[in-house]
C-alpha cells in the first residue's frame, strides 16, 4: 500500500539508500528534479526502476509547469513558454489562449506520462499582482476569472493525456514578497479580501481541480500558522468551505516557509494534522528517513480516494507512438508556434 510521504532520489539511477528509502510503506510518492534526467532513455528506466520496487506502484511527480519552473526541458520534451504568456495572449485574443492552454496542458502531460511520470504539481494558480518574484511570470495573470479559465484549460489537456493535476499554492502566493523557499512570507490582508479574489479560481474551478498545494505563507488575519500547517486553512476553509474533495499535498517541508512549524517530523506531523493527504521532503535525504521514522499516520478510506484522484487513467504511449500521433502532433505544434510568437524580440 502507498503512504503519504513524498521523497526524492539522488541521481540518475538508485542507490541502494534510495531503494530503502522507496521500500518504507510510508512512501508514496516519488518528486524528481533536473538531476535526475540526463536523457530520454535514462529518465524511462529510471522511473521502471521506481514503478519495480513496489505492488501497487510508486507514484511518480514532477514540477513541469513551463517556464523557469521547467525541470524536464531537454528533447524531446517540448520547452514550455512562463504561463505568464498565456495570459498576456488572453489579453490579445481570449479564444486563442484557451486553445493554446489546452494545448500546453496536453503536450506536458503526454510527454511526462511517455516517459513513466504521473502528476506535474502544476497549474499555478497565484494571482499576477506584481509583488512575488518566485511567482512572477509563473502566474497566468492578475485578473482571478482569467486565472480559472486559463486553468481550466490547462486541466482539460493534462486530463486528456490521462492526467490529474494540483493547484498551486493556496490561497495564494502572488501578494506577499518574502520567497518561502528562504523566507517565511507574511500576507496581512483581510480573509476577505484573500477568499475574495486570491482563493477564488479554487473555488470556481470546482471538481477540476484534483490536487491542491497549500503556501508556506503566514496569513496572520486568519492563522499564525502558514497555510500548509493551518487547519483553519485546509479543514476549515478549502474543505468545509470551498468544497475541496481531492488530495491535498503539502510544499516542500524543506523550505524555510516550513520552519515556523520546528524539526522534520513536527513539520510533516503538523501538516498531516491540518488536513494535508501527503508531505514533501525534497533535498534532505537524512530528514526523510527521520520523518519516515517519526510521523503518526493513519490510513483511512478518504486518503484512497483522494489517492485515486491523482493516479493516471489508462495506458500512457511511449513517445515514439505520440510522435505519430496527429492530436499530440497538432497540440505540439501549437505550443511550438505560441513559444516562439511570445519571445521577446
Amino acid at each position: 500500500m502507498l503512504g503519504p510521504v513524498v521523497v526524492d532520489v539522488e541521481g540518475t539511477g538508485l542507490t541502494e539508500a534510495d531503494r530503502r528509502r522507496l521500500a518504507q510503506p510510508r512512501v508514496g510518492m516519488v518528486i524528481l528534479f533536473r538531476r535526475n534526467c540526463e536523457s530520454a532513455a535514462q529518465l524511462a528506466a529510471l522511473t521502471a526502476e521506481i514503478r519495480a520496487l513496489r505492488s501497487p506502484p510508486l507514484l511518480i511527480a514532477v514540477d513541469q509547469e513551463g517556464g523557469r519552473v521547467q525541470r524536464l526541458r531537454e528533447p524531446p520534451f517540448t520547452r514550455i513558454a512562463p504561463m505568464a504568456r498565456l495570459g498576456a495572449l488572453w489579453d490579445e485574443d481570449t479564444l486563442r489562449a484557451c486553445r493554446t492552454a489546452l494545448a500546453v496542458g496536453y503536450v506536458i502531460a503526454a510527454e511526462l506520462r511517455a516517459h513513466g511520470v504521473d502528476l506535474t504539481f502544476a497549474p499555478v494558480l497565484d494571482l499576477a499582482w506584481g509583488r512575488s518574484g518566485v511567482i512572477g511570470d509563473r502566474a497566468l495573470h492578475g485578473d482571478p476569472r482569467v486565472v480559472a479559465v486559463l486553468a481550466a484549460q490547462l486541466t482539460h489537456g493534462m486530463a486528456l493525456a490521462g492526467m490529474a493535476n494540483c493547484g498551486k499554492h493556496f490561497p495564494g502566493h502572488g501578494w506577499p514578497v518574502a520567497d518561502s523557499h528562504v523566507a517565511v512570507p507574511v500576507d496581512e490582508r483581510r480573509r476577505s479580501e484573500i477568499l475574495g479574489v486570491d482563493a477564488a479560481p479554487y473555488r470556481w474551478l470546482g471538481i477540476a481541480l484534483a490536487g491542491v498545494m497549500p503556501a508556506h505563507v503566514i496569513y496572520p488575519l486568519v492563522d499564525d500558522r502558514p497555510a500548509g500547517f493551518s487547519a483553519r486553512w485546509i479543514k476549515g476553509v478549502l474543505r468545509r468551505q470551498i468544497g475541496f474533495t481531492g488530495a491535498v499535498f503539502s510544499d516542500d517541508l524543506s523550505m524555510e516557509g516550513a520552519s515556523v512549524a520546528g524539526g522534520i517530523v513536527e513539520r510533516g506531523q503538523a501538516a498531516l494534522d491540518a488536513g494535508c493527504d501527503f508531505i514533501l521532503a525534497c533535498n534532505d535525504p537524512a530528514g526523510a528517513d527521520e520523518l519516515l521514522a517519526g510521523i503518526r499516520w493513519r490510513r483511512t478510506a478518504a486518503f484512497e480516494r483522494r489517492l485515486a484522484r491523482i493516479a493516471p487513467r489508462g495506458a500512457a504511449p511511449s513517445m515514439a507512438e505520440l510522435q505519430r500521433e496527429p492530436a499530440y502532433l497538432a497540440a505540439r505544434a501549437e505550443v511550438v508556434a505560441w513559444g516562439s510568437a511570445a519571445r521577446p524580440a
